[in-house]
């Protein structure tokens, strides 16, 4: 096993803990060591093939099956990771009104291999929470609508927060390696030409509509999200989590 799989085995290892944690503090330290360790591993991988190091770092693609129910948010926290992590998804629409039948992500391939990662993770911690959401009973409300907008919300927590951690990291870097190459410049030139991939391979690629979702879910979703604290230190409590 070479070291980038060491660094990812330790990330899938920390991601397994949070997934099988007994309390949300064990959760929250399991996931936020992760997002560090993921997010430094990024920059590493982007700054070694930028300077040679890695000429399998190419751009690729890969497609991720989704199924229903709520496939269309499952597409969405895909394409939301993908986002974070320098990369680009299109959706491909199901058979059925409002489904989806898979996501295509295209990227550097060290990119794509902590997109897969992180989504499955999180698309088990999310789908174990969401089916406990229930709107209060007296609104009426339908438990499908609720929870699709709590899926919303957790996937935009969870995104900000995965993109502070990458921020973070590009920080450290460029504030440790001082008189090498700007990490902040070779990430944005990755993005620059996976942009470019991604329009000549999805060519007539077109807009989907905006959806309007009825739900009232998001804020508790939002919470969820922030409860998974992908991109936050956290206090040294959570940290003595890590150490049992």
């Amino acid at each position: 096993m070479d070291v980038a799989e060491q660094k990812l085995e330790v990330i899938r290892k920390l991601l397994a803990k949070a997934e099988r944690a007994a309390t949300s503090g064990e959760a929250d330290a399991y996931n936020t060591k992760a997002a560090e360790l993921m997010a430094r591993h990024g920059v590493d991988s982007a700054m070694l093939a930028a300077a040679g190091g890695n000429v399998a770092d190419r751009i690729g693609e890969r497609r991720i099956a989704l199924t229903d129910p709520y496939s269309t948010e499952k597409a969405g926290l895909a394409g939301s990771i993908a986002g974070a992590m320098g990369c680009r998804a299109v959706r491909h629409l199901g058979r059925g009104r409002g489904q989806t039948a898979a996501v295509t992500v295209m990227g550097f391939e060290s990119d794509l291999s902590r997109v897969e990662l992180v989504f499955t993770s999180l698309l088990l911690q999310a789908t174990r929470a969401v089916v406990r959401q229930r709107p209060p009973a007296w609104t009426g409300e339908s438990t499908a609508a609720f929870r699709r907008t709590w899926l919303m919300g957790f996937t935009v927590e969870v995104s900000r927060r995965l993109e502070a951690a990458q921020k973070g990291a590009v920080a450290q870097h460029d504030a440790a390696a001082s008189g090498t190459a700007s990490a902040a410049l070779v990430l944005a030139d990755r993005r620059t030409l996976v942009e470019r991939a991604f329009q000549e391979r999805f060519a007539n690629l077109r807009a989907g509509r905006s959806r309007r979702l009825s739900g009232s879910g998001y804020s508790a979703g939002v919470e969820a999200g922030r409860r998974a604290d992908v991109g936050q230190p956290r206090m040294s409590g959570a940290r003595r989590a890590l150490d049992r």
